[in-house]
């Protein structure tokens, strides 16, 4: 059985449920947060006779676990990951891989030098709807990727207050647009295997409703990418007004998609193939179908059971099962450079940007200190601005309204019991 400590007590509900469903194949031994609120929530569901609670993370990673689950910001899974690698333990990074390219470089060496396993945790790579586009892709059902769309639009302003806690410097505030990306590209990559040379990067006007929420940057981000064999990818990720996810590929025999939110059939699978290249017969060869789930104790997990599949991948590795799928360092990180550099192409007007292959060690140099990126305490003289016609400067009040609404959803605890229950959270 492989023991299990979780850092990050809201994310990592859904790691910590899990375990207790998984019966004999893992088991939470810790859990560590800096919030003591949580801890004892989660004491209280879970007892305190096999799991130990931490609110330092240095006594935390001296626990006897085989693994750690990183639910922490997402800007600070990397320094973490290191940490845990040196150690000696395997790494389960919930997103994002990193923030820098230096933090990339770290990171790909620790793996590399540690021997352990490093699973990238992009669960929209495991809902049904991709893994079946996965498996279809690798069949060559529609023939080799073309072109592909990737869409994850989640308007968060109705629960700003609960994830950002009216704090200024939270990560969510200062965040570039092409940031959080992997929700949009992860699945499009993962489907194709193949990876990103090059972006050109999009940035959205600033909103007011962006602002009077605290948030720094511009509304969505658009990365248009192209791949190793020439083809392109459009991922489109933010707060528009509604959400949407949806995966489209076209191939040079057919096209795969999923379905729409707004048609009701967002689970379902749509696809049109056939043997040849060019003009269709005149009969259709369109069929659309749900993809199955594997068991029912999958569909209690959240994001289309994908958050069960990321975490039984990932101890299915442990425990020696070769093939398993899981997403390992330099496949997160062809995830999330494209949209890293997707903004270093929109600070330079919009010009074609090459993506680093940081496989190759060679390259590694060139980025060793590259600090760049939105957090001062990190990027010391490299610090980029949230918007890229400036960080605009938004007054104390603004985050006073936050706090204080955040406040109140603690008070009355509702939002406390929710990510409890579902873990849906990245905070």
């Amino acid at each position: 059985m492989i023991k299990v400590g979780v850092l990050g007590a809201y994310r990592g509900t859904s790691m910590i449920n899990y375990c207790i469903a998984s019966k004999n194949k893992a088991k939470v031994v810790a859990i560590c947060d800096k919030n003591s609120e949580v801890l004892e929530r989660q004491k209280a569901a879970h007892g305190a006779e096999d799991i130990t609670y931490y609110e330092n993370f240095d006594d935390f990673i001296n626990h006897d676990m085989d693994a750690v689950v990183l639910a922490n910001y997402a800007t600070e899974h990397a320094p973490f990951a290191v940490q845990c690698l040196k150690r000696g333990l395997h790494v389960f990074s919930e997103v994002l891989p990193c923030q820098t390219m230096k933090e990339a470089v770290e990171l790909i060496e620790a793996v590399e030098k540690s021997g352990k396993v490093y699973a990238y945790g992009e669960n929209y790579c495991y809902m049904p709807t991709v893994m079946e586009m996965k498996r279809l892709y690798k069949q060559g059902k529609i023939g080799e990727i073309e072109y592909g769309e990737g869409e994850y639009i989640h308007n968060c302003e109705s629960i700003w207050a609960s994830i950002t806690y009216g704090e200024r410097d939270h990560w969510r505030n200062n965040m570039y647009a092409t940031f959080y990306c992997t929700h949009s590209i992860g699945p499009l990559i993962h489907i194709c295997g193949l990876k990103p040379v090059s972006v050109v990067g999009f940035e959205s006007s600033m909103t007011e409703r962006k602002l009077r929420n605290g948030a720094k940057s511009g509304l969505f981000g658009i990365e248009m990418i192209t791949l190793e064999n020439g083809a392109i990818l459009k991922s489109i990720h933010g707060d528009l007004y509604k959400d949407s996810v949806w995966y489209s590929v076209y191939g040079g025999k057919g096209r795969i998609e999923s379905g729409r939110a707004d048609s009701g059939k967002s689970e379902t699978l749509y696809v049109n193939a056939d043997n040849y290249c060019g003009e269709y017969p005149s009969e259709s060869r369109t069929t659309s179908y749900e993809p199955a789930v594997k068991n029912g104790v999958v569909e209690c997990f959240g994001h289309g059971g994908s958050d069960y599949y990321i975490m039984d991948n990932f101890i299915d590795k442990l425990c020696g099962k070769e093939e398993t799928d899981i997403i390992d360092v330099y496949e997160a990180m062809d995830m999330f450079l494209p949209g890293m550099f997707a903004y270093r192409s929109v600070l330079q007007g919009g010009i074609s940007v090459q993506i680093p292959n940081l496989r190759d060690k060679s390259v590694r140099d060139k980025f060793r200190e590259d600090t760049a990126c939105t957090d001062p305490n990190v990027a010391k003289d490299r610090l980029l601005p949230v918007y890229s016609k400036g960080t605009p400067d938004i007054p104390d009040e603004i985050y006073e309204i936050v706090k204080n609404k955040w406040e109140k959803e603690r008070a009355d605890g509702q939002y406390v019991k929710a990510v409890m229950k579902q873990g849906d959270i990245r905070r």
